[in-house]
């Protein structure tokens, strides 16, 4: 079996086509549709990385690491965001929350398989 991957993003095409990615890698995958979705999915699904979007409704990024990070299996696996927000501040912000990583929209799936890749070892 792979390793488990949770992409969080309101856009379908986005979790689309990082989800298309990483099966392609060898990946399983488990996808939600905002943070919200996000942490109702980790408190039964075991996963070992997140690719999240900042910006979403209900619950954003930020708030998807933070709520992530409180609970005891997800407090030390690698949170990677991918959103359109390439500023310092966000990327502190991010950083500051518990996200390990960052990349920024639009991405190449190299890039994204590299990012994953480096953080799972």
């Amino acid at each position: 079996m792979g390793k488990m991957i949770m992409t969080v993003d309101d856009s379908a095409s986005v979790r689309q086509m990082v989800s298309f990615t990483l099966k392609q890698n060898g990946y399983d995958v488990v996808e939600a549709v905002d943070g919200k979705d996000g942490l109702q999915k980790l408190a039964s699904t075991k996963v070992d990385m997140i690719i999240t979007d900042l910006n979403m409704p209900n619950l954003d990024g930020i708030g998807l690491i933070k709520g992530a990070r409180a609970l005891p299996a997800c407090k030390f696996i690698p949170i990677v965001m991918l959103t359109t927000e390439s500023q310092d501040s966000k990327k502190a912000e991010g950083k500051a929350a518990g996200a390990t990583g960052w990349i920024v929209k639009p991405f190449k799936p190299e890039q994204l398989i590299s990012v994953v890749k480096k953080v799972l070892g």
